[in-house]
């Protein structure tokens, strides 16, 4: 059996990420008819049958699905490996394509982009910021290196290192905070009060876990979808929430009658990386850590 076409493991994957044609073939920027060829190429090169197919619809069989698991990091691997020779094995240099979720990324880009451009002067910084699912799953397909997340997560395949604390507080209307304790209890709150962002965000799981908030009926059913519409909700005096220390460091409070006070139990987030396992970039991915920690609340020795 002669060496499978890459691009065509490519097509292979992003077809499998899609479970449609159309679609997968947009995302390769190749015709539908060139994307069908490049499978039936490597089901006639294999011997095997990867997708079963019927009129307009197909599924992955079970060797299809196992080998795009082996194709993603067969890709990967590859990607690394140019890496590192466009680079000439100097860690220093080459392309860094990190994923940081919205409730971390503004608050931390121009930080970010600003210590590795004077620190690591030869990498080739792409940011992409999306939610965590999305992000670990671009992570686990090889199209990023590294992720910066809110801890604790599960990231299977992947390695984590903390690298900071970042306090929760609790978000209100000065005219209601007038009569709240300096740290009070969730309990206190009114019935569906409290808002947070919509469930694919990250913080909110955090935000439940870490503030005592997990089947509460302080929670409202009305979610939001960034830490700037949560402030404008409680800006118009219609409940509470919880912001990290990030968010308030960088005045998401400006130009607003809200303010901020410790939530109850002194909670937190842990902000870390997450990369695959088996890489061979961990001294790059490990001093990029080392540069970002002093930009977090509570910095963390890592090293």
């Amino acid at each position: 059996m002669k060496l499978p076409n890459l691009k065509h493991l490519h097509y292979l994957t992003v077809l499998h990420k899609e479970q449609h044609f159309h679609r997968a073939a947009e995302k390769c920027n190749v015709s539908q008819s060139t994307l069908s060829a490049a499978v039936q190429n490597l089901e006639d090169g294999i011997g095997q049958q990867l997708l079963e197919r019927e009129h307009k619809n197909f599924i992955f069989t079970d060797f299809g699905e196992a080998l795009v698991e082996k194709s993603k990091l067969l890709l990967s691997q590859t990607h690394e490996w140019m890496e590192f020779a466009e680079s000439a094995g100097d860690w220093k240099s080459g392309t860094l394509r990190l994923g940081v979720i919205p409730t971390i990324a503004p608050f931390l880009f121009e930080g970010l982009i600003r210590i590795i451009h004077a620190n690591l002067p030869d990498i080739k910084l792409q940011l992409h910021e999306d939610t965590t699912d999305n992000l670990l799953g671009s992570l686990n397909d090889g199209e990023l290196d590294l992720l910066i997340l809110a801890l604790p997560m599960q990231t299977p395949g992947c390695r984590q290192l903390i690298l900071g604390h970042d306090p929760f507080h609790l978000i209100a209307h000065k005219n209601s905070a007038k009569d709240l304790k300096v740290a009070p209890s969730v309990d206190s709150l009114p019935k569906d009060s409290i808002f947070l962002l919509q469930k694919e965000h990250c913080l909110t799981e955090h935000a439940v876990s870490a503030c005592g908030l997990k089947h509460k009926e302080q929670v409202s059913s009305l979610t939001a979808n960034s830490l700037h519409t949560l402030v404008a909700l409680v800006n118009s005096e219609m409940g509470y929430t919880f912001l990290p220390e990030m968010a308030l460091q960088q005045n998401i409070l400006n130009a607003t009658n809200v303010v901020s006070l410790p939530a109850e139990d002194n909670a937190f987030r842990d902000i870390g990386l997450a990369w695959r396992s088996g890489t061979t970039r961990i001294q790059l991915f490990r001093h990029v850590g080392k540069l970002v920690a002093p930009l977090l609340p509570q910095p963390v020795d890592i090293f």
